[in-house]
C-alpha cells in the first residue's frame, strides 16, 4: 500500500435535503441551523491542531464548499476545489426520497441504491476517481467532501476492501484523520 500524505477528511454539515431524506448526488441544498454549526465544530477542533503545509480541497458542490469556508475560516488562506471529491451520482435518482427508494426497490439499506440508480456512478467508478484524487496527492490536506465519497476516500487509504465500505463510519460535520493507513474521528 502507497503511503500517502497525512488527510483530515471532513463531511459537511447537516442540509435541508440530508434533513428530510432525499438523496442529493450532484444536486445541492443548504445547510441548515445545524449544519452551520457542525461546521463550526469542525473549525473547533480543527484550531486545535498544527495545519502548519496543509492544503484545503473541497468537493466544489455548494454543501462542501460552505462547509469548508466555515470550517477553515481563519485556519487556511485558500480553499482549493477538485472536482473528484463531489458526492457519488445518483443519475435519475438524485433529489428523489430515500425511504421511497427504499420501498420501491426492497433495498436492504441506503448503500444499496447507489449501486442500483439508473445512470448513476455506482462504487467502481467512485473507487477509481477517488484513487485518481489520492494518486495526485504529495503534501497533508484538509479535505472536504461528502458521506459516501468520504468513505471511500478512507477505504482506499486504509487499504480496506470494497464491502467494508459500510462499515467505515460516517455523520455529519466529522472529523477523520487518516495517516499511516489508519483512521481516526476525532473529536
Amino acid at each position: 500500500m502507497r503511503d500517502f500524505p497525512e488527510l483530515l477528511i471532513l463531511r459537511h454539515g447537516e442540509t435541508e435535503w440530508n434533513a428530510t431524506g432525499r438523496l442529493q448526488g450532484s444536486f445541492d441544498s443548504t445547510l441548515t441551523p445545524e449544519g452551520v454549526a457542525q461546521a463550526a465544530r469542525q473549525r473547533a477542533l480543527l484550531s486545535r491542531l498544527d495545519l502548519t503545509g496543509y492544503r484545503a480541497i473541497s468537493s466544489p458542490q455548494g454543501r462542501a464548499f460552505r462547509t469548508a469556508a466555515l470550517a477553515l475560516d481563519g485556519l487556511i488562506d485558500e480553499i482549493h476545489t477538485d472536482d473528484r471529491l463531489r458526492e457519488i451520482g445518483l443519475g435519475t435518482w438524485a433529489g428523489r426520497d430515500r425511504a421511497e427508494l427504499m420501498a420501491e426497490t426492497g433495498a436492504e439499506d441506503g448503500f444499496a441504491l447507489y449501486e442500483l440508480a439508473p445512470g448513476g456512478e455506482g462504487f467502481g467508478a467512485l473507487a477509481r476517481r477517488c484513487e485518481g484524487f489520492l494518486a495526485d496527492l504529495t503534501t497533508p490536506a484538509i479535505v472536504v467532501t461528502h458521506g459516501i465519497t468520504s468513505r471511500m476516500l478512507r477505504l482506499l487509504l486504509t487499504g480496506s476492501t470494497p464491502e467494508r465500505l459500510r462499515d467505515m463510519g460516517g455523520g455529519q460535520g466529522v472529523v477523520y484523520r487518516v495517516s499511516g493507513g489508519r483512521q481516526e474521528l476525532l473529536s
